[in-house]
């Protein structure tokens, strides 16, 4: 065997090497969100303020809508390689509630494991009228459009 075939060799080993699961899991992962430290979140507990929780852990990712007193903090680490669909490998969701006088009421941690699968349905919903034909739906428009405003608009 030639030098130059066992130097390639040992190059295409150390290469493939370099390229292991660990290091190339590295390069495909991407982290979401804002989720704050275990030391800020320690300082935390039931009773503490609204602007003390601000302060402490900053702003949340999302406040709920139809519950102003409920804050989220979340993070989510994705992988992405190429063509494959994106696998979540690690989720953190941490939820404070407030009571009626901004205090801390609750305050829960969840993680990916808490999660569920929600399985996507192929059902359709049936819509009822008239289904329109092959003129009215790609001729039906014809005539519609008048950029220049209202009906009679002459300036002769």
């Amino acid at each position: 065997m030639s030098i130059n075939k066992i130097i390639g060799t040992v190059s295409f080993v150390l290469l493939l090497n370099a390229c292991s699961s660990q290091k190339m899991n590295e390069w495909f992962v991407t982290h979401n969100g804002n989720m704050p430290s275990e030391e800020r979140i320690s300082q935390i507990s039931v009773g503490d303020t609204m602007g003390k929780v601000r302060s402490v852990l900053g702003s949340p990712s999302t406040v709920v809508s139809f519950d102003k007193n409920t804050w989220i903090y979340m993070s989510s680490d994705i992988k992405r390689v190429a063509f494959f669909a994106p696998e979540e490998i690690n989720r953190d969701v941490l939820t404070i509630k407030f009571n009626d006088e901004d205090e801390v009421s609750e305050i829960i941690r969840l993680g990916q494991e808490d999660g569920n699968k929600v399985k996507i349905s192929n059902d359709e919903t049936e819509t009822f009228g008239q289904e329109p034909g092959f003129f009215r739906k790609y001729f039906g428009g014809v005539g519609q459009y008048n950029p220049f405003g209202g009906v009679g608009n002459s300036s002769m």
